[in-house]
């Protein structure tokens, strides 16, 4: 990323960051206003990315408001921070620390270190220890430019739904020092292994998004305690391997990859052709998959649907969805839909289950999931 004020990037970075924003809780009017005060992708000065949302961040720190706070300076640091890039550098240390104060005003929200010899990650976690014994094991991890912080209400609903939560970060994003490669899913079975006497991991499920959700296709091959995937928008086979698909794909999607691959953006498309799944790795994927497609997605192919889905005996469920990549504009269909898909797969109990529409305190949601058809619980 430059500081130039004709860079393309930052007309990309102000339509993607609002689907994030959206993710967050915060609100469209807000986001405009600062976003209107943006004129660069970086810098130190008025006017910068990282500068505009850390400022707000740091208003809302001095309120005592840390959530709020946290959420404001992982979009300051939105999509990576680069080698040289302090500002965006420190935005991700305060989106964690402020994360860190508001949980230890939750109850049973605790950190999770793991180092690994390629590096170390970390994990919040929730419903660990549980008077009734482990509970089922729900990893959430989102995409290329998602922070573990974000995932903060699913977090304070362990004991509601009867579940143990992990989430955690792709290799490369925010905490996670891991480099991105073809071999990323071994991340996944180490924070099984790691958990593996305070939760239930043989039945383990996934809400991974986007890139997360192709990090846990490939995991599902090798690890069988993975019971299910539910995942919005994630690579399968295609992305890695349509050149004609490549060109499309917005700068800031090729330019977060090659920077958590180590590779110059011009060799991103190279550098991931071997991660796709063949035809034999689809049809060893015994698990059920749920995925919601976005019909106007321009990082990852609709084609990805029809790999899925190329064995009749799959037992993958698709739902289609008239939006853009990650569906914005269903976020909350989306959301509910798919942790309950998950919570059937990790085998929580149908109460349990019941308890997310209730927790949600929304009939609009019941609705809406209700709509899904074939993929309510």
């Amino acid at each position: 990323m430059t500081g130039d004020t004709r860079d393309p990037l930052l007309a990309q970075l102000r339509r993607h960051v609002r689907l994030h924003a959206r993710a967050q809780g915060l609100a469209p009017e807000h986001c405009r206003r600062l976003l209107a005060g943006i004129s660069r992708t970086d810098g130190e000065g008025p006017g910068s990315w990282p500068v505009v949302w850390s400022r707000a961040g740091d208003a809302l720190a001095g309120r005592g408001r840390y959530l709020e706070a946290g959420r404001h300076y992982a979009l300051a640091r939105f999509p990576y921070a680069g080698p040289g890039d302090a500002v965006r550098h420190l935005a991700q240390e305060r989106s964690v620390a402020a994360f860190d104060r508001w949980r230890r005003t939750q109850r049973g929200i605790e950190r999770l270190e793991l180092r690994l010899p390629e590096g170390e990650f970390a994990c919040w976690t929730a419903g660990l220890h549980p008077r009734g014994g482990p509970r089922p094991l729900v990893l959430v991890m989102g995409g290329i430019v998602s922070v573990k912080e974000q995932w903060a209400p699913i977090l304070a609903r362990a004991d509601a739904l009867g579940v143990a939560f992990a989430v955690t970060e792709l290799p490369g994003v925010g905490e996670n020092t891991l480099r991105y490669g073809a071999d990323s899913h071994r991340m996944i079975s180490a924070v099984l292994d790691e958990l593996a006497d305070r939760a239930d991991v043989r039945r383990t499920s996934a809400v991974a998004l986007s890139f997360g959700g192709h990090l846990a296709l490939r995991a599902a091959l090798d690890d069988d305690r993975i019971r299910g995937i539910a995942t919005v928008g994630a690579p399968v086979h295609h992305f890695f391997l349509d050149r004609d698909w490549h060109p499309g794909v917005p700068a800031v999607t090729s330019h977060t990859l090659a920077h958590l691959i180590g590779c110059p953006p011009a060799e991103v498309f190279d550098a991931v052709r071997p991660w796709a799944l063949t035809g034999d790795d689809l049809a060893r994927l015994r698990v059920p998959v749920t995925y919601a497609a976005a019909l106007r997605d321009d990082i990852v192919p609709l084609t990805e649907t029809g790999a899925l889905l190329s064995d009749p005996r799959a037992p993958h469920q698709v739902l289609f969805l008239d939006d853009e990549h990650g569906a914005p504009a269903e976020l909350a269909r989306v959301r509910v839909m798919l942790l309950r898909a998950a919570l059937r797969a990790s085998g929580a109990h149908p109460v349990r289950r019941a308890a997310l529409a209730a927790a949600d305190g929304a009939g609009r949601l019941r609705a809406a999931v209700g709509r899904a058809g074939r993929l309510a619980v």
